[in-house]
């Protein structure tokens, strides 16, 4: 409510601007400094691999995976963080490593031929659903297509999504179904997952690793509906995290091969973040490689890689 009210009020512009400076205030800039280890003048963030059901690593006192990238108020305390005098922060990013995921498990022919030949994947399917040339899709469209793409690895209902984009229900269920009658591997894989998770009560990622899913037969509409949605993305998301920790070990053992002093500093989901001296910022490339060829999929894993003296510029 106050949302609407702020693009015609100042008053409410100033009450939900005072509530985000409240909350950085509180969760951030009071908290952090005095997190800071007095012997090492640094923050050690803790690590915990079986918090998360998807098997992603998650992060506490202080939460550093949970500090906005897209936020203003975020950025300018990610700029607060440096590495040490002659050193580098260098990020290693997977890209759209999800997608790229559920292009492999679905077997979808269109997705993979789209990731393969480095297409803008939702510019790509925008094209494909409403039936233009990829040059001829606007922004608004391709924004449209972007969140459908990531809301089918969530498992999101047309509701869900006509909330996101401000558009009517039948106008989202529309363009699902268009999306579904081109991507036709993925609609099998999301009846596939379902279909396991009700008879088995379980789902796997592609190395195994199991999530069970007790409610996914139950009566409660809220509780099965919740269950399902988890089924169809946990196999994605659980292989994401598979990933980026079989490429963490890699470079772990890379970087103690070569007698190097980059070190692995921070883990954001699908980035890992290094301080690098000066002298070994070529280091760069092997990381990207050995994040690349960690596993094989059908479709090229790329990874992001970028440099900057703090946390902030690397974007």
């Amino acid at each position: 409510m106050l949302e609407e009210l702020a693009a015609e009020h100042e008053l409410p512009r100033l009450v939900l601007e005072y509530r985000q400076l409240s909350k950085f205030t509180s969760t951030y800039v009071d908290v952090i400094p005095k997190l800071i280890d007095p012997k090492t003048q640094r923050l050690h963030t803790s690590f915990h691999q079986a918090a998360a059901s998807t098997g992603r690593l998650s992060s506490s006192n202080p939460n550093l995976q949970n500090i906005p990238v897209r936020a203003d108020l975020g950025r300018k305390i990610r700029g607060a963080f440096i590495p040490e005098e002659g050193w580098w922060f260098v990020s290693a990013d997977y890209s759209q490593v999800e997608l790229r995921i559920l292009a492999h498990l679905s077997g979808d022919e269109r997705l993979a031929e789209a990731f393969s030949a480095g297409e803008d994947i939702h510019r790509r399917t925008a094209a494909a659903v409403l039936g233009l040339p990829m040059d001829a899709v606007t922004r608004q469209q391709r924004e449209r297509a972007k969140a459908v793409n990531f809301g089918i690895v969530y498992g999101q209902t047309p509701f869900g999504l006509a909330q996101q984009l401000g558009i009517s229900p039948e106008e989202a269920a529309d363009f699902i179904s268009r999306y579904f009658d081109q991507y036709q591997g993925v609609q099998r894989y999301i009846e596939n997952c379902l279909s396991l998770a009700r008879d088995l009560g379980v789902t796997r990622t592609l190395f195994g690793r199991i999530r069970q899913h007790p409610e996914i037969n139950s009566r409660n509409g809220m509780r099965r509906s919740m269950a399902e949605r988890t089924a169809i993305n946990s196999p994605i998301q659980g292989t994401a995290a598979d990933i980026i920790k079989l490429a963490m070990i890699r470079i772990a053992e890379e970087l103690r091969r070569q007698k190097l002093r980059t070190r692995m500093v921070l883990q954001v989901h699908d980035e890992l973040i290094f301080e690098v001296p000066e002298e070994e910022l070529y280091i760069g490339e092997a990381i990207r490689n050995l994040m690349q060829d960690v596993v094989q999929l059908n479709v090229p894993l790329t990874v992001d890689v970028k440099q900057g003296k703090t946390w902030e510029a690397l974007g």
